[in-house]
């Protein structure tokens, strides 16, 4: 009898097993077929936790000034939607130049006693920054994927991690201050300004060093990604930061001529478009502020026929399309040596068909949707050909099959600001896309 059940019991996974592929069978779906498609099912991850922190505010958010949230009266506000659908997360309290003053009136009164810390005592504020952030890394990465439009992916596993990985390296350089940077000193207060495409690994890079450094701040998100500042903000109480050390207030565009103009900021740091940086630092010239940008690029993608070509197309496919192709250094221009131009393209046209596109909390998608704005509007031109281009973009409804194109159950993504990866052959001008410019040339 034992033999019999043994034998019951080894038997029992490969029935199981052959049990599954008839039922595949049956189905019309073999193995064989599934590895032809590649075809994923849905793995989106619960918004659940950012919508109730949302509710916990009312969905409605002021500045966070001196460790405490002001919403004064009679103040514009701003949404913050989702870029996919288009759905209203939250209103913001828009910034004048009275609430500007106020912050950094806050952030001045608070700057001796924080640059007096030791600097061990400041290392252990920035290292309690990191942990907190480490503690609401699933809350950050979803409120960022919601309002920004990047994929979990990229929030997950790149932006919440490097923004932690900042603010533990800088507790690091504070502790190193008196030994590293003897004879310098804190510049006093910094106001800070951010763009939309990092939102939050970009306040880590502003913040964590100005702190680090003994300095207090004024930070300005962009107007259309604003969430994770606000929960930052919020993490800031938690971890202990003492009130006036960080302070935040909301604006439009506008507000960053202002930051400049303001006679006790001692600093302004920047990152944005070429043009507003070059009036920004003409504004300052002349004033003894100081004042550092990081402004808009463009980097190339130069392929010969000795270079190893399937390797070359994953360069460029992460160079240009991650985060949408939202960022400053995308490697957007590719120069192809002429006599390889057909094969390289034909490559970078089939790895183009299996990128996926979709909802930005789909955990299987690849890229999401574009931010809102200015951005968006640009996109939508390029992609739908008002700009004049000649362009090729797969159909998401093609796959890759014993080396042809054929068509796939696939289907193309709902909602806005989504588009499919793109190649432009000719284009004047500069873009900030996610879109490949073409070039070929002999060696």
């Amino acid at each position: 009898m034992r033999r019999a059940a043994l034998r019951r019991c080894r038997a029992a996974p490969f029935t199981a097993t052959r049990r599954l592929l008839s039922q595949s069978r049956e189905r019309s779906h073999s193995v064989a077929s599934l590895f032809d498609s590649m075809d994923y099912t849905t793995a989106p991850e619960a918004a659940d936790m950012a919508h109730a922190w949302l509710d916990s505010h009312d969905r409605r958010f002021g500045f966070f000034i001196d460790n405490e949230w002001v919403k004064p009266e009679g103040r514009e506000t701003a949404p913050s939607a989702m870029p996919s659908t288009g759905e209203l997360l939250a209103e913001t309290v828009q910034a004048t130049a009275e609430d500007v003053d106020c912050a950094v009136a806050a952030a001045r009164r608070a700057q001796p006693a924080w640059a007096g810390l030791s600097p061990h005592a400041r290392s252990r504020h920035l290292y309690s920054l990191a942990r907190h952030l480490q503690k609401h890394n699933r809350l950050l990465s979803v409120v960022e994927s919601l309002d920004n439009g990047k994929t979990i992916r990229e929030t997950r596993d790149a932006d919440v991690p490097l923004a932690v990985r900042h603010f533990y390296s800088h507790a690091g350089w504070a502790q190193l201050f008196d030994k590293e940077l003897a004879g310098y000193e804190p510049l006093g207060v910094v106001g800070q300004i951010i763009p939309w495409n990092f939102p939050l690994l970009m306040l880590a890079w502003k913040i964590a060093p100005a702190l680090a450094m003994g300095n207090t701040v004024v930070l300005k998100p962009a107007p259309w990604t604003r969430l994770s500042a606000w929960l930052f903000a919020e993490i800031c109480v938690e971890a202990g930061l003492p009130p006036g050390v960080v302070n935040i207030v909301s604006g439009d565009d506008e507000m960053a001529s202002y930051f400049a103009g303001h006679e006790d900021l001692d600093k302004l740091a920047f990152t944005g478009s070429t043009a507003v940086g070059k009036a920004l630092r003409r504004q300052i010239a002349g004033t003894g502020r100081k004042i550092t940008l990081e402004l808009g690029g463009k980097s190339p993608v130069v392929v010969f026929d000795s270079a190893d070509l399937d390797s070359a197309v994953e360069g460029l496919v992460n160079g240009v399309w991650f985060n949408q192709g939202q960022v400053c250094c995308a490697g957007s221009r590719l120069l192809v040596q002429e006599n390889i131009q057909t094969e390289f393209i034909d490559k970078v046209k089939r790895r183009m068909t299996t990128l996926r596109v979709g909802d930005s909390l789909d955990k299987c998608v690849v890229r999401g949707r574009f931010s809102r704005g200015k951005n968006s509007e640009t996109s939508t031109a390029l992609h739908t050909g008002r700009c004049g281009s000649r362009t090729w973009a797969p159909s998401l409804t093609q796959h890759i099959s014993k080396g042809s194109l054929t068509t796939s159950s696939r289907a193309e993504p709902k909602g806005r600001a989504c588009f499919r990866p793109k190649r432009l052959a000719h284009l004047a001008g500069s873009t900030h896309q996610p879109l490949s410019r073409m070039y070929k040339g002999k060696k």
